[in-house]
C-alpha cells in the first residue's frame, strides 16, 4: 500500500520527499528513520512479498540469508550468517542462535562463511528468493560446501505503478528515490508511465549498489548514484 509519511525537515535538510521502492515491512521501517532525520517520505513498494513454507532438510552447520524477507524460516539453534546489518538485526529477532553479519553484500557473505566455517562441518542452509542466491551458492560449492538451497519467499511486482508515487513525480514533489534491489529497480523501470519520464529529470535516483543504478537505465534522472558501501546507513547518508 502506498503511502505518505510527513516530518518537519530540519534546517538543513533538502526539500522535498524521498520516495521509498522497498516492500513491506522495510518500507516503513526505512521510513521511520527518514522521519527521524527531518524527512518526509511516500512509501511506493515495487516488490510485494510473500512468504512460503520451506521443506524441511537435514541437519546443517549453518543458515545463510540474503535478505532479511528470509528471516522468518531460519531454524532454531542453528547458527545464522546475514549479509548485512538490517538482515542480521531482523534475523535475531527470529532465533537465539548466534547471528553474524557480513555488513555488504553476497561477496562478502561468501568471504566470512569461508572464513568462519569449514565444509566437514556440515552442509549449510541458503534461505533466499526464487531469483537470488546462485552466485553466493556456486561461490561455496567450488569451495568445498555442500549448500542447500531453499525458498523462503516469492516476490512480486505490482499490477501498476503506484498512484500516490505517480501524483507526487508528476507535480515535482519527489526529491530523492531510494532503490535496494535490482528488482524493485526493473519494476520501476517496467511501470513507469512514459509521461512520468520527465518528472526524474528533478529525482536523484540512490542505490544501494550498481548493479541496481545499472538495474534503474538510462531514464533522465537529476542524478543516478550508488551508495559507497552496500549497507542502508550508506545509502541514507547520500541523502
Amino acid at each position: 500500500m502506498t503511502q505518505l509519511i510527513q516530518a518537519n525537515f530540519k534546517s538543513s535538510g533538502s526539500s522535498g520527499a524521498v520516495l521509498i521502492t522497498r516492500p513491506e515491512p522495510g518500507a516503513t521501517a526505512t521510513a521511520a528513520r527518514l522521519a527521524a532525520r527531518g524527512h518526509r517520505s511516500i512509501i511506493a513498494p515495487f516488490l510485494v512479498i510473500e512468504p512460503l513454507a520451506v521443506r524441511p532438510c537435514p541437519a546443517v552447520a549453518a543458515c545463510l540469508i540474503t535478505s532479511a524477507n528470509a528471516a522468518a524460516a531460519i531454524p532454531p539453534h542453528v547458527p545464522v550468517f546475514a549479509v548485512g546489518n538490517a538482515t542480521a538485526a531482523r534475523a535475531r529477532k527470529t532465533t537465539t542462535a548466534p547471528v553474524h553479519s557480513a555488513d555488504g553484500d553476497a561477496v562478502s557473505l561468501a568471504a566470512l562463511v569461508i572464513q568462519a566455517c569449514r565444509p566437514q562441518d556440515g552442509p549449510l542452509l541458503l534461505l533466499s528468493g526464487a531469483s537470488q542466491g546462485l552466485p553466493l551458492a556456486a561461490t561455496l560449492r567450488a569451495a568445498g560446501f555442500r549448500v542447500i538451497r531453499r525458498i523462503a519467499y516469492r516476490a512480486a511486482a505490482p499490477g501498476t505503478f503506484p498512484a500516490a508515487a505517480a501524483a507526487a513525480i508528476a507535480a515535482g514533489e519527489i526529491a530523492a528515490a531510494l532503490f535496494y534491489s535490482p528488482e524493485t529497480a526493473r519494476n520501476f523501470v517496467r511501470l513507469l508511465p512514459p509521461a512520468l519520464i520527465p518528472g526524474l529529470a528533478r529525482i536523484r535516483a540512490l542505490s544501494l549498489s550498481p548493479a541496481i543504478t545499472q538495474a534503474l537505465g538510462a531514464l533522465g534522472w537529476r542524478e543516478a548514484q550508488s551508495a559507497p558501501h552496500p549497507s542502508q546507513e550508506s545509502l541514507l547518508s547520500m541523502l
